[in-house]
């Protein structure tokens, strides 16, 4: 989805006019079931659909295979490169006998799309309205368009169902290469991995995304890997995503995917031990034609509308945004988000923002942001900070962070006076300059020094201005050494 950022006035102009336990983790599949071993299909790029599919004499289409394979088999896929689509709609047995779709041990499997089309959005892999289906080990490549309208996307699983793991898949060069069309520059999407949630009440349920690697992926007004719609209870676990021109991770609701409103909200889910890097929209005319463009816009994790969700012990540096919770649509929160744990640094336009990003946009409630550490963000010098709170925030929790400011000085920016209950106190702060120089913008008023900020801000009672002493910043260490005094704070500090 397109994001519309603008860069803050310059922090002098403002000088001038004046919990959760730590410890809950939400529910969600972490467990990865194995198929029977019993029932073994195989697919060859040497094969024939009218063979028996055994190893002997193998299948040669996934598609064949899909259809045909006895639910809860095992498919393996012989080594080497697959110019085919598949659609996968039978179910596996259950969750302990998924169906399995593999590359065969120790050989490696391409899904290569060069040359196919792309009919709306469709998926080189697609999974619909099925349950117990495992997809895993594959290389899924060259899924590309230059229509506008169309969107290629690697795996794509949509309708209801449950039980859907996508595990050690690898996914680049998906691309839509259309111009966008219209005022609104929309027409030109992708996605590396998109579970869209389109029916109601039945959820799309118990998904597991791990281990992926998505990668080169120019994907417009879209996402790296989406969470859409009605999809309920899910877990984004140590997936490694980089260099795409869009959005990285997106936890997403209201967009109209599933009809109802009621359940048109991803809701339930864990985004934990992923390392998101190098996400930026610069140069992604989606977000405007004229060249150079430096739109900056893009988050490594964003939710926007979601609801109950943990983000924890995720890596995200390099991007436009480190980790972003908020909400674009008018009416509508973003809310009960845990971020914990992550490490968020060396990002363009802030470390984490949040709130709606002018005040016809939604808001962010009752989420919790504890136990991060954020340092070197605002590379642009813009002055957004490391935490950008932006309008409509709302019973918020900020607390046992660290925060260690780039070269602009600015720790934390709020320019909107309407933001209300939200509660900071017991953070460390420290910047790189002298403590005279650490900025807070606080409900539109800049505050020079901690002391001047903790009084008339009422903020941060218990909070501390001090090196946190990292173990070696420069070789991205940013363990805290034996004797740092910051060590009840920060990305995995001890409890």
């Amino acid at each position: 989805m397109i994001r519309v950022f603008l860069l803050m006035i310059p922090i002098l102009t403002l000088l001038v006019s004046g919990c959760q336990d730590h410890s809950q983790s939400m529910k969600a599949p972490i467990s990865v079931p194995k198929s029977d071993p019993q029932v073994i299909h195989y697919i060859s790029p040497q094969g024939d659909d009218s063979n028996k599919g055994t190893i002997q004499s193998p299948w040669k289409t996934l598609q064949y295979a899909a259809d045909h394979a006895s639910p809860g088999s095992t498919i393996y896929l012989r080594e080497g490169v697959y110019h085919q689509k598949v659609k996968i709609t039978r179910s596996g047995r259950s969750s302990g006998n998924p169906t399995l779709f593999s590359s065969y041990p120790q050989e490696k499997v391409i899904l290569d799309g060069e040359g196919l089309s792309v009919r709306g959005i469709e998926g080189l892999i697609e999974v619909e309205h099925a349950s117990y289906i495992t997809i895993q080990n594959f290389e899924i490549r060259n899924f590309t368009t230059t229509l506008g309208g169309q969107v290629p996307t690697g795996i794509y699983v949509h309708g209801a169902g449950e039980h859907i793991q996508l595990l050690g898949n690898t996914i680049h060069a998906i691309a839509n290469d259309a111009p966008p069309e219209g005022p609104d520059l929309r027409g030109r999407d992708a996605h590396g991995i998109a579970i869209y949630g389109t029916e109601h009440p039945i959820a799309l349920r118990d998904i597991i995304i791990k281990d992926n690697e998505l990668y080169d992926l120019t994907l417009g007004s879209s996402e790296s890997l989406a969470i859409n719609g009605n999809v309920d209870t899910f877990a984004i676990l140590n997936n490694t995503i980089h260099d795409t021109d869009n959005i990285g991770i997106d936890l997403i609701g209201y967009e109209g995917i599933s009809e109802d409103d009621t359940y048109d909200q991803a809701r339930n889910g864990i985004v934990r031990g992923n390392e998101v890097y190098n996400i930026t929209s610069n140069n992604n005319p989606s977000y405007g034609t004229d060249l150079p463009n430096d739109s900056n816009s893009a988050g490594g994790i964003y939710v926007d509308g979601g609801k109950d969700h943990m983000i924890e012990q995720n890596r995200v540096y390099q991007s436009d945004i480190g980790i972003e919770i908020a909400s674009e649509h008018a009416g509508r929160s973003t809310s009960n988000i845990t971020v914990t744990d992550n490490l968020i640094y060396s990002n363009r336009l802030t470390g984490i923002a949040m709130g709606g990003y002018d005040e016809e946009r939604g808001a962010t409630e009752d989420s919790k942001i504890m136990y991060n550490t954020l340092v070197g963000n605002d590379t642009l010098n813009a002055g957004n900070g490391q935490l950008f709170m932006q309008s409509r925030t709302s019973n918020n929790t900020f607390m046992r962070n660290i925060l260690v400011s780039a070269s602009s000085d600015v720790l934390i920016y709020n320019e909107y006076t309407s933001n209300t209950g939200n509660v900071f106190d017991h953070n460390v702060y420290y910047s790189s300059g002298q403590p005279k120089d650490a900025l807070w913008v606080w409900k539109n008023k800049a505050y020079s020094g901690i002391a001047a900020y903790m009084k008339r801000s009422g903020n941060d009672a218990h909070s501390i201005y001090v090196n946190p002493a990292f173990i070696d910043v420069s070789n991205g260490d940013f363990g805290l050494q034996a004797n740092s005094p910051a060590m009840a704070y920060g990305y995995l500090a001890p409890r």
